[in-house]
C-alpha cells in the first residue's frame, strides 16, 4: 500500500531530515474482517475469553458483537437492547481475572434530550461466545460515550458522558451530567451513581489520562462546546477554548507525548480540523494551538500512539464524510520536531473506509501498535497491521 504524503508537510520534512535523521514512514497492511456492519458506532479492544489475545468489540446499530483473535470469527453478545440504536461500548478487565467486563450505551437519539438513552452492563455466560444478559442501569438522556476508569482504590467505575444536558436545545440549557457508576458485588443489584461535572455542553467525547505507576485515579479530558478540560479529583483545569483564537468547540480529544505532553482534537464537533495543543510557560496556563490539517469532512475518530517506535506518539485521525476530493479515510500525523510545530501527514486508507471510530492495540503480540477501525458508509471493520521494520 503506497503511502500518500501531504504536500504541505513535505517541505518541513525535508528541512529537518538532514539534521534530525529521516523520520520513518508508517507502513500498514489493511485487512477487512467484516464487510456487513450497519454503522459501527464504537470500537474497543479487550481480551473477551481470557486466552491472552486481544479481541475486537463493536457497538453496531442493533448488535453488540466481538471478533475472536486471530481468525476474527464474529459472535453476537447482545442485540436489540432498545428500539433505537446502540451508540457506545466500554470493555476492559476491571477485576483482574483476565476477561473483559463490558458495558454499552444505547437508545441513541440526540434530538430527544429528555427521553432517550440507555446504559447496560452485560453479564457473561460461561461460554462467552453465546448471548450475554443485559442489566439495565440508570441513565441521563443522550448517552454517548463511556469508559471504565480506575479509582484511587484501584477499583474501576464506569464513567458515562452524554452529548446533551437534560432538556437542552441546540446545545443550550442545563449542563451535561457526567456520571460515575459504582459496580456492586452483584452487578444485578443497584449501582450507585455520582455526578462528576455538569458544567459543559455538547460533550462529544472524552479521554483517560492514566497515572500509571501510582495509586492515583485516572484523570479525564473532556471535549466540549466550551473547550477541552482536565477533570482531576473534582478539580477542573481548562486546556483549550476560545481564548486561543480559532476554537469553535471540540468533538474528539486524545492525549499524546513528543516527549512532552500534547493534546489533540477534532474541531469543531464533526469538524474539518485536526488541532494540536502544547503547553507553554505563559502564566495564564493557555496552551499553544496549532491546526495541522483543515481538510477533513466529518472528522469522527482519533487516537495517539507510537506506531513508528520513535519514542514519540503519532496522531491517527479518521473521517466519515467525503472531503473536497470525494474521499474518506484515515491519516497518520507524525511530528517532525519535539515541540509539535511541524507535522507530516500520511494517508493509510485512501477511500477504503468512512471512519466512524478507531483505536490502537497490539493485535498479534509483535510489540507494534496496530489500528482497528469501523466504517459508517462503507459498512466495514478493518484492521491495519503494523509492518514497520
Amino acid at each position: 500500500m503506497k503511502p500518500w504524503v501531504a504536500s504541505f508537510s513535505v517541505v518541513a520534512f525535508s528541512s529537518l531530515a538532514s539534521s534530525a535523521g529521516e523520520v520513518p514512514l508508517p507502513k500498514f497492511r489493511p485487512v477487512e474482517i467484516d464487510s456487513k456492519i450497519e454503522i459501527g458506532y464504537g470500537i474497543a479492544v479487550a481480551d473477551v475469553e481470557g486466552d491472552g489475545k486481544p479481541d475486537i468489540l463493536l457497538a453496531d446499530k442493533k448488535q453488540i458483537v466481538w471478533y475472536r483473535n486471530p481468525g476474527w470469527e464474529k459472535f453476537v453478545i447482545a442485540e436489540s437492547l432498545t428500539k433505537l440504536d446502540n451508540v457506545c461500548i466500554a470493555a476492559a478487565d476491571i477485576d483482574g481475572d483476565g476477561q473483559a467486563e463490558i458495558a454499552v450505551g444505547a437508545g441513541w437519539n440526540p434530538s430527544d434530550t429528555t427521553g432517550s438513552g440507555a446504559v447496560f452492563y452485560l453479564m457473561p455466560p460461561k461460554d462467552r461466545t453465546q448471548k450475554w444478559d443485559a442489566v439495565q442501569l440508570p441513565h441521563e438522556p443522550t448517552v454517548h460515550r463511556m469508559k471504565w476508569v480506575r479509582q484511587n482504590s484501584g477499583k474501576y467505575q464506569l464513567v458515562v458522558v452524554p452529548l446533551h444536558g437534560r432538556g437542552n436545545k441546540d446545545g443550550e440549557g442545563a449542563g451535561v451530567k457526567i456520571l460515575a457508576y459504582e459496580m456492586p458485588v452483584n452487578p444485578q443489584d443497584q449501582w450507585n451513581t455520582k455526578v462528576l461535572n455538569d458544567s459543559w455542553h455538547l460533550t462529544h467525547n472524552f479521554e483517560l489520562k492514566r497515572n500509571s505507576g501510582t495509586s492515583r485515579a485516572d484523570d479525564l479530558l473532556v471535549a466540549s462546546k466550551e473547550g477541552v478540560f482536565e477533570l482531576q479529583n473534582g478539580q477542573v483545569k481548562q486546556l483549550a477554548g476560545k481564548q486561543q483564537g480559532g476554537f469553535q468547540g471540540a468533538g474528539e480529544v486524545r492525549l499524546g507525548k513528543l516527549p512532552a505532553t500534547f493534546v489533540t482534537t477534532v474541531e469543531p464537533m464533526h469538524g474539518n480540523q485536526i488541532v494540536v495543543y502544547t503547553p507553554t510557560s505563559e502564566s495564564n496556563g493557555v496552551w499553544r494551538r496549532n491546526a495541522i490539517d483543515s481538510s477533513l469532512k466529518e472528522g469522527h475518530a482519533l487516537a495517539c500512539g507510537d506506531l513508528l517506535g520513535t519514542g514519540s506518539d503519532q496522531i491517527i485521525a479518521g473521517w466519515r464524510g467525503k472531503d473536497a476530493q470525494g474521499k474518506t479515510g484515515i491519516r497518520v500525523f507524525t511530528a517532525l520536531d519535539n515541540e509539535g510545530k511541524n507535522w507530516r501527514a500520511t494517508m493509510l486508507d485512501d477511500n477504503g473506509i468512512a471512519c466512524e471510530d478507531l483505536c490502537l492495540a497490539d493485535l498479534n503480540g509483535d510489540g507494534k501498535l496496530d489500528i482497528v477501525a469501523s466504517g459508517r458508509a462503507t459498512k466495514n471493520v478493518k484492521i491495519y497491521l503494523n509492518e514497520r521494520e
